[in-house]
């Protein structure tokens, strides 16, 4: 696959790259997109989507390049995702590289929506334009790692995010969990709360922290701020009326409804939504499709060790985010997940390590699980 691409189609691909970065805050339910359209070895335009319902990175390169007194006749485009080949909020982007005249498409990955899937890079080669497809796949994988798991697996990618003390402790016996991490973890975990669709909790964190689950240490963000869905597990409905949470957008998950409760609550704003499973309990796997179809492309779960454990043990974790503070909380304290204990160590569930850092006095690791690429084929 390398060897039909020149190092400058990877510089040019590494900078669609980083156009598509740009839109990590503000495009969902949509992918994040970046585009180059490159003429005579030059750059002359440059785009990347923003957010849906406004215009594709195909269509804000090319017009870049017409601003900028250029044609793009004859030109290569680097495109981060296969262009659409459907109408939707937008019209189709192969047809806009089409009527532009590139003679030529590099494209780093197949678009994994069904309404697309490969037959953008069809129309394109109809047209008579070359395609080159798999250029930097993996980072333009590993940027809409939730849109590609939504669109093959039919639910989010889901992240589970804990603040955690040295001996694996979450909060105190009494609840108490404000703050065991300092204020740079903190302000990273708001950055994966923008970049998430939503943010998802349990009754018991509520009762605990009533947390209000908004993006708020927010500079980075250039472009108005938009917040997650807000969504909450309560299988029994007993969300209280004044919850943080149900400041804004807040979507309630529960097995039985309290047609009293769940009138209240929707005048409080909130949406209700009944999805028991055979114990009674919330139906986590029905949740996430519920949520899929939403177009929510990435949940951030911001929760207890029930939900965690519960979460972790149908196999629905993706990926641990895990803030460790130098301190030690002592054996009654909370864990960060419940659930049956093994008695087979072999049993234990693997996770490999993408990623560490220190912020101020913590340690930050970001891992997954060790058959993250076969749940996602």
């Amino acid at each position: 696959m390398a060897g039909k691409f020149s190092n400058s189609d990877t510089v040019f691909m590494d900078r669609a790259l980083q156009l598509a970065e740009r839109g990590m805050y503000t495009t969902t339910p949509n992918p994040r997109v970046g585009c180059v359209i490159v003429k005579d070895g030059r750059i002359i335009g440059e785009g990347w989507h923003e957010k849906a319902g406004e215009p594709h990175a195909e269509v804000m390169a090319l017009r870049s390049s017409v601003g900028a007194g250029s044609t793009p006749s004859n030109a290569t485009a680097y495109v981060t995702l296969e262009p659409c080949s459907h109408f939707g909020r937008t019209p189709p982007c192969a047809d806009a590289l089409i009527a532009g005249a590139v003679s030529r498409v590099v494209v780093a990955m197949k678009d994994p929506n069904p309404l697309v899937a490969g037959s953008g890079i069809e129309k394109l080669r109809a047209a008579g334009i070359e395609v080159d497809c798999g250029l930097r796949a993996e980072q333009a994988t590993e940027l809409n790692i939730g849109f590609v798991t939504r669109m093959r697996c039919g639910r989010p990618w889901i992240r589970t995010k804990i603040a955690c003390s040295l001996d694996g402790k979450t909060a105190l016996a009494n609840g108490q969990s404000q703050w065991i991490t300092g204020a740079q973890a903190r302000a990273d975990g708001h950055r994966w709360r923008a970049s998430s669709c939503a943010v998802l909790t349990g009754i018991g964190t509520v009762f605990d922290d009533n947390p209000r689950l908004t993006v708020r240490d927010a500079p980075y963000i250039q472009t108005p701020l938009r917040q997650p869905l807000r969504v909450i597990v309560d299988s029994d409905l007993r969300m209280p009326f004044d919850a943080a949470a149900l400041a804004s957008r807040a979507l309630i998950a529960c097995a039985r409804i309290d047609s009293g409760r769940k009138a209240a609550l929707e005048s409080a704003g909130a949406e209700v939504v009944a999805l028991p499973n055979a114990e009674g309990k919330v139906d986590l796997e029905r949740l996430l499709q519920a949520l899929a179809a939403r177009g929510i492309n990435e949940v951030l779960v911001e929760a207890g060790a029930r939900l965690n454990g519960a979460l972790l043990a149908a196999g629905l974790v993706d990926e641990l985010l895990l803030y460790q503070a130098p301190v030690i909380l002592g054996t009654d304290a909370r864990g960060m997940f419940a659930g049956a204990a093994l008695t087979v160590l072999n049993n234990a569930s693997q996770w490999r390590i993408v990623e560490r850092r220190i912020l101020g006095t913590d340690s930050f690791f970001r891992t997954r699980r060790a058959d993250e690429s076969a749940r996602r084929a």
